[in-house]
């Protein structure tokens, strides 16, 4: 059983890599820290009792789940919303650009000026091509590739197949590829480095 310190270990360490995962598929700030800490708690409440090892496939599970709600509640009330294109935007209430650029912690602080710029805007090309994949694409190349989990971890999570999970890899893989491509990204070839 999980003592509290492996609990809050464990929501410390997942905490930042969950809010990424949640910015992916809602694309909305204040939306993604809500389903991060509604994940969190509702691992702490249901599942806090459990061996540390189970945590992660559990805490996946929940967030997933929370970020499905999240779009049935966004669709139900898509339904009942009535149109807003009349009113008009008011710069007053703008926020300032240079307030809501995002620090990237983990950029090297000796890197140069141009390997930090090269670094960020490659970084920004990536997040951009994982928020055009279909959901159940994306949801499964960041479970596999970002949070590494195995085949049968993955499928378990998103509630398919194995088969599915592969299918969804895959295309997700094919259409990054090409997406980052059409923008000049295109992966080293380790045949022509020096």
């Amino acid at each position: 059983m999980a003592s509290r310190s492996e609990l809050a270990d464990f929501l410390a360490n997942a905490e930042r890599r969950a809010f990424k995962q949640a910015m992916f598929a809602v694309r909305n700030e204040d939306a993604a820290l809500d389903i991060v800490q509604d994940s969190m708690m509702r691992l702490a409440e249901k599942y806090g009792d459990r061996p540390p090892a189970e945590l992660p496939l559990l805490f996946q599970r929940i967030l997933q789940n929370a970020i499905r709600d999240h779009y049935r509640r966004m669709r139900t009330r898509a339904g009942q919303v009535i149109s807003l294109s009349s009113l008009e935007y008011e710069e007053d209430g703008a926020d300032d650009p240079l307030e809501t650029l995002p620090i990237d912690e983990d950029l090297q602080p000796f890197a140069t000026p141009h390997a930090a710029l090269l670094q960020t805007e490659t970084l920004t090309l990536i997040e951009d091509a994982l928020q055009n994949l279909a959901p159940r694409q994306r949801e499964a190349f960041l479970l596999r590739y970002w949070e590494g989990l195995d085949i049968a971890e993955t499928a378990s999570v998103m509630g398919c197949s194995e088969g599915s999970v592969k299918t969804h890899c895959s295309r997700a893989c094919q259409s990054l590829a090409v997406s980052l491509a059409a923008k000049g990204l295109r992966p080293k070839d380790s045949r022509h480095e020096h």
